[in-house]
């Protein structure tokens, strides 16, 4: 049977004990969908995927500002990031929150009609770009930006995730291209979607992970994003001190732009391990089989490429982060924001 499972396989969901059976339980009761592949992906290694959660979990599900307006950031991010199994999700996502022609026009790639709309959007797509223009002032309330940047900074974890480990079809057959099937799906998670799930539930799966950094401080976000950074960087671990060091330095200089398709930074396979942490965090839609065979040695388990996977989306995500203007951020007129459904 074909599986979506690029370069893994997880463990059976039903086999699941311990943190992994309390995440799918969480995902069925606060997502809709009790065995997402987005997650199960990470099944691997529990102590990734808990933390992986815990942030999207308390950013979009359960963060301040509407479901409409995070799902907008969200689709944003995941256009940036080329991600189309992450558009799509998100295109159904919002057929879920009742706002079935703002789904379709984003389907159809249009600039949402709505200001306040397309603005949101323009900020998750420019949250990919150190200094975009778009970035400010917020599209939202001052209040929202644990949410907001937590949702953006999760999506930009997971699109990577996802394009390096899963395959590019969300439903069987691409069916997701289809208006109706998208329209059916987000309607079957409507209700879920459409309930607000009370903040902190996830932080019980998590271990002691600290208040997390200013910008979410005091809020559920900061220590699932403070857990996950920690987590992440066990993956360091599979690499030497070049490598690591060569990593860190491309990061750094990394302006948001996708690579060229000479990329002359990109070391070859005779470095398998920081070609594949750097192809994660800037294209991984463009890994192969001989990248990833290049790497995995008999000793390299599914957890340890779960692992080096996490590591180079989370340098990424800690590059974006570390850009974002915070300190100019000043909301917009509440006549500007997006409203609050």
């Amino acid at each position: 049977m074909p599986t979506p499972f690029r370069y893994t396989t997880p463990p059976p969901p039903k086999s699941a004990t311990g943190r992994t059976a309390e995440v799918y339980a969480q995902l069925a009761e606060d997502f809709g969908i009790e065995r997402a592949t987005t997650f199960v992906v990470l099944s691997s290694a529990p102590e990734l995927l808990a933390p992986a959660w815990a942030l999207m979990r308390e950013s979009l599900i359960a963060g301040e500002g509407s479901r409409t307006g995070k799902e907008l950031a969200a689709f944003g991010v995941s256009a940036a990031n080329r991600c189309p199994f992450c558009v799509d999700a998100h295109t159904m996502l919002l057929h879920a929150t009742g706002d079935h022609a703002l789904a379709e026009a984003l389907a159809r790639g249009e600039t949402p009609a709505d200001e306040r709309h397309a603005r949101v959007l323009a900020w998750g797509e420019a949250t990919r770009t150190p200094g975009a223009p778009e970035l400010t002032p917020l599209p939202f309330p001052r209040a929202h930006v644990p949410a907001y940047v937590g949702t953006a900074l999760s999506f930009h974890f997971i699109n990577r995730i996802v394009s390096a480990l899963l395959t590019e079809n969300l439903l069987p057959g691409n069916a997701q291209r289809f208006r109706a099937v998208r329209s059916l799906v987000g309607r079957s998670v409507a209700k879920t979607v459409r309930r607000r799930a009370a903040p902190g539930t996830s932080l019980a799966l998590l271990d002691d992970p600290g208040p997390g950094p200013d910008w979410a401080r005091g809020s559920t976000v900061g220590p699932a994003y403070a857990a996950l950074r920690t987590a992440t960087a066990a993956g360091a671990g599979l690499l030497d001190e070049a490598d690591r060091t060569l990593v860190r330095e491309t990061l750094q200089a990394w302006n948001g732009a996708h690579p060229p398709l000479a990329w002359d930074e990109l070391p070859d396979r005779s470095r398998p391990g920081a070609r594949l942490a750097l192809l994660v965090a800037l294209a991984p839609y463009r890994i192969t089989d001989e990248d990833i065979t290049a790497w995995r040695k008999p000793e390299h388990s599914d957890h340890c490429l779960v692992h080096l996977v996490a590591y180079g989306a989370f340098a990424a995500v800690d590059r974006i982060e570390s850009a974002l203007p915070f300190a100019n951020y000043e909301a917009t007129p509440p006549s500007r924001t997006v409203r609050e459904q």
